[in-house]
């Protein structure tokens, strides 16, 4: 392309600074150095993490920043030592790397990867170099994606090639909530044929989560939300029955242990709060009953009583739903496409860039509905920062908007 080795300067949303509007800049975005892959951003989405960087998380270090790492592009250019890519290519560029190399992406245990961003600097949610630059100050890279410009440069080993027939604009959400919900269900959980299923919060994550029980074959899938109208989209995705909080004067545990017969055989967090987290492992039933954390907060320590875990039930964790990224994404690409996973079903608002903080505004105050759209950009519908902490003990709401 004629922009190859040259200095790309394109549209982006800057996070200057904690708790502050998105600022839409001309940016500076440098070719690709070895090993690294421009891309062409071409659809994005906005998930809950992006948020807790900026409105929870805060931490000064991680600032100015491009927020954004749930996208899909078209590689621009390539560096010195690049060989699996070429422009052209339609890719899906990864918070989660896999190197192929390291012990962690050898073993099929974990999809963690040691060379990935998140090794060293995780707290401030960004490595320490970029090839980004503002106003001649350096502005760092979210999660070593920054899916919020229309140009990104990112190492190979955190880049995903994808069918080249996927619409990028339905595909960008396989970036992150799809894939952990679902794959929180089908590869941490393993949830069995027959099973029993609670799914706490019905974002896109836990939506993706009902969709990824009902996938395994589970026999009753619980939708738990303070929202009822939640539950007519979360049908759609194969829940069976609807469980609010808000109705019932004991603990939902007890709730759900009375409907089950002493508990979920499954029971997968989706909110990122404590509260709920331990909500969700008191709900399964003991002896043999597994619940997965998979919302995301580092805010909090999260606590039960020994007797749930004594008693045989399982804790776990799920990160990016445990999909080795470089092989998952592009298999639940083909999955879209042969029609085995719904995608379109999670998209609502149409947005442009320019437009991010109406959007953000939108997801702040709830006014987002589940609808069809192009060229998505996702976001989790949080009530920030004002009602944090009427909601701590509450399932958080979430949609999924856009912007190109």
């Amino acid at each position: 392309m004629a922009t190859a080795g040259k200095v790309i300067k394109c549209r982006a949303a800057v996070a200057w600074e904690p708790n502050k509007p998105l600022v839409i800049e001309e940016i500076e975005v440098a070719p690709p150095q070895a090993n690294e892959v421009r891309i062409k951003i071409v659809a994005t989405g906005v998930c809950h993490t992006d948020l807790y960087h900026l409105f929870e998380g805060m931490h000064k270090d991680g600032f100015p920043a491009v927020l954004g790492h749930e996208g899909a592009g078209i590689v621009e250019s390539v560096g010195p030592g690049v060989t699996e890519f070429q422009p052209g290519d339609k890719v899906i560029p990864l918070f989660v790397s896999q190197c192929r190399e390291c012990r962690f992406c050898k073993n099929p245990k974990t999809n963690q990867c040691e060379k990935g961003w998140a090794s060293g600097r995780h707290d401030m949610m960004a490595p320490a170099d970029s090839r980004f630059t503002c106003k001649g100050k350096k502005v760092l890279q979210f999660m070593g994606t920054s899916t919020f410009s229309q140009y990104t440069v990112m190492n190979q080993i955190a880049i995903a090639k994808i069918d080249p027939a996927a619409p990028l604009d339905k595909v960008c959400l396989l970036g992150c909530g799809i894939c952990t919900g679902y794959g929180a269900a089908v590869n941490t959980a393993k949830v069995e044929p027959g099973s029993t299923c609670a799914v706490f919060g019905l974002g896109a994550v836990g939506l993706a989560a009902v969709m990824g029980c009902k996938s395994a074959g589970a026999k009753r899938i619980f939708a738990v939300d303070i929202n009822p109208d939640k539950f007519g989209k979360a049908k759609v995705f194969g829940a069976t029955d609807f469980v609010n909080p808000k109705d019932h004067d004991k603990p939902i545990s007890q709730v759900l242990a009375e409907m089950t017969n002493g508990g979920v055989d499954y029971s997968l967090e989706c909110v990122g709060n404590v509260t709920v987290m331990r909500s969700a492992l008191e709900s399964c039933v003991k002896g043999w009953g597994v619940s997965v954390l998979v919302g995301w907060t580092d805010l909090y320590d999260v606590a039960t009583r020994p007797i749930q875990l004594i008693a045989g039930r399982t804790w776990k964790g799920s990160l990016f739903g445990g999909f080795k990224s470089k092989d998952g994404v592009p298999q639940m690409v083909k999955a879209y496409l042969d029609k085995k996973v719904k995608l379109d079903e999670f998209i609502t608002h149409n947005m442009t860039l320019g437009q991010v903080n109406d959007a953000i505004e939108l997801m702040k105050h709830g006014k987002c509905s589940l609808s069809s759209v192009s060229t998505p950009l996702s976001f989790l519908l949080q009530k920030w920062p004002q009602l944090k902490r009427k909601v701590r003990n509450s399932i958080w709401e979430c949609s999924y908007e856009i912007l190109k």
